[in-house]
């Protein structure tokens, strides 16, 4: 959108207010959401089944596969720690490609989001809206994965349910996170370097697949600052029924990784949009 053609005294001020940074309330983001939610329930079938097919091959295929030769790993079958490594990363998986790849199509393809600007909702209502809107699947992949892991036996309940809270808190951060990449996408292309360079070191870097115990001590520095290590701790703590330490470290690891990029993404986008 050109900015340009709005700079009159009658529509400087309007205009403004629509690509302003913040949300302008704590409800409209809703309206995004829910035009979000009307597209995709009519191919919710397909979007879930492909949402959930990789991390599934995963906890089926290296659970059962690798787990025959690891044996029991933290004092329980391989494929029970794997299952709480696979509901963290299908989190990651699903909130990320949903913001970068979804939200850019809607943001620069279709321009969804001008004509948006042109309702009361600011550029800050609809980034909200997106993150939301990308973390909602991320947790309807997460929980589905968790309940068949439990259903197989391979999660205790009802202590599963503690998991939730952290599934919806660990989708708002890597949604909100790959915003920030979305905002600098000049096409499609660019997300493979997040992808490759972000998203696969962090999936072997965070405990999904083996006990963080076992890297070196400098990789398991590093993993402190990476959301999914902390997602993976309290999902696996409450899938297995155990304890959890720093429980408040985590948590706020996560809730830093809401707040920061929201911020950082939603500022990139009004200077993307006013250009």
């Amino acid at each position: 959108m050109d900015a340009r053609a709005y700079d009159t005294p009658e529509h400087t001020e309007p205009m403004r207010e629509r690509f302003a940074a913040l949300p302008a309330n704590a409800v409209n983001w809703i309206a995004v959401w829910r035009r979000n939610y009307l597209v995709w329930r009519k191919l919710a079938l397909a979007s879930m089944f492909g949402n959930l097919a990789d991390p599934m091959i995963y906890l089926f295929g290296l659970g059962f596969g690798l787990g025959l030769m690891v044996g029991r790993v933290d004092g329980v079958s391989y494929i029970a720690f794997l299952a709480a490594g696979t509901v963290a990363s299908s989190v990651m998986m699903s909130a990320s490609f949903e913001s970068m790849y979804s939200g850019f199509s809607r943001m620069h393809v279709q321009r969804t989001w001008e004509a948006i600007m042109h309702t009361p909702l600011t550029l800050g209502d609809i980034v909200l809206g997106e993150i939301v809107w990308a973390a909602s699947k991320a947790v309807l992949s997460g929980v589905a994965i968790m309940l068949v892991a439990g259903a197989l036996g391979y999660a205790s309940f009802p202590s599963m349910l503690l998991a939730l809270p952290v599934i919806v808190l660990a989708g708002l951060a890597f949604a909100s996170a790959a915003m920030i990449v979305t905002a600098l996408a000049p096409s499609y292309d660019f997300f493979m370097f997040y992808q490759t360079l972000v998203l696969t070191p962090m999936l072997l870097l965070s405990g999904v697949f083996f006990p963080l115990a076992q890297m070196p001590p400098a990789a398991q520095l590093a993993a402190q600052a990476l959301p999914l290590a902390h997602a993976v701790d309290l999902i696996r703590a409450a899938m297995l029924d155990r304890p959890v330490d720093d429980i408040a470290l985590h948590v706020g690891v996560l809730a830093v990784y809401v707040v920061v990029p929201f911020c950082v993404s939603a500022v990139l986008f009004r200077r993307r949009m006013m250009r």
